[in-house]
């Protein structure tokens, strides 16, 4: 039976300290067993609109870089990137590369450009649509993601801790109307000034909107389930 292991993370953030967050993001892999590791957005820098662009052949993501080697795992991670963009970076063995630009950024993050739309990055056969906070409440985002043909949609989150209840009615919503996984990695603890205190409550969903596991709202906190292809019912 076709299975892949994903956990969400999240890690401690040291607002603008990319050496230090790369190596915490290296420590979650490791701890993680799992194939796929998501992250919150802008995980690498905080969540500081006026961070640097970090590009993909940064030596500073080296630690995770080799504990994605080491382990075996695709990592998922925020960043702000040249455009500049929100995007996700795709991080395994072999080095980090840019997968997913931001594609409904809010009003407050007009520094950053709007991505060019949905996509889909495939790990073991496994097809991962991909969003950014704000994508996973935008319909049109979520649909024309899905009709690329998505057996998970997987997103790094920044809210407020009230926000948490939202994240879990935006990640029912989209795995019960598309019939697919949702994993999404949702900061914890305090990151960039606008951001004092986060939600936490990652979570992983099931295509029928059941939890598949969740964690507390504590920095560092891990959830990990195995996604099953049988339980898909893509429309």
């Amino acid at each position: 039976m076709r299975s892949l292991v994903i956990a969400v993370a999240q890690p401690p953030v040291h607002t603008l300290d990319i050496a230090a967050n790369a190596t915490r993001h290296a420590a979650a892999v490791r701890a993680a067993a799992a194939r796929l590791v998501v992250f919150p957005e802008l995980s690498l820098t905080g969540y500081d609109l006026d961070a640097p662009l970090i590009s993909p052949d940064d030596p500073r993501l080296r630690p995770l870089i080799d504990a994605c080697a080491a382990t075996d795992t695709v990592a998922l991670a925020g960043a702000p990137i040249a455009g500049p963009h929100i995007a996700t970076l795709l991080i395994d063995g072999d080095g980090a590369r840019v997968v997913y630009r931001k594609t409904n950024p809010h009003h407050t993050e007009s520094r950053f450009a709007a991505g060019p739309g949905p996509e889909v990055v495939e790990v073991d056969g496994w097809r991962l649509g991909l969003g950014i906070c704000r994508d996973t409440g935008i319909e049109e985002h979520a649909a024309s993601t899905a009709a690329l043909g998505i057996d998970a949609y997987v997103a790094g989150v920044v809210d407020e801790p009230a926000a948490d209840v939202v994240l879990a009615e935006r990640a029912r919503k989209i795995s019960t109307t598309y019939g697919v996984w949702v994993a999404i990695s949702s900061c914890a603890g305090a990151t960039g000034p606008d951001y004092p205190e986060t939600a936490g409550r990652s979570g992983i969903w099931a295509p029928d909107g059941t939890v598949a596991a969740r964690t507390g709202r504590a920095v560092g906190e891990i959830a990990r389930a195995t996604l099953f292809a049988d339980k898909l019912a893509r429309v």
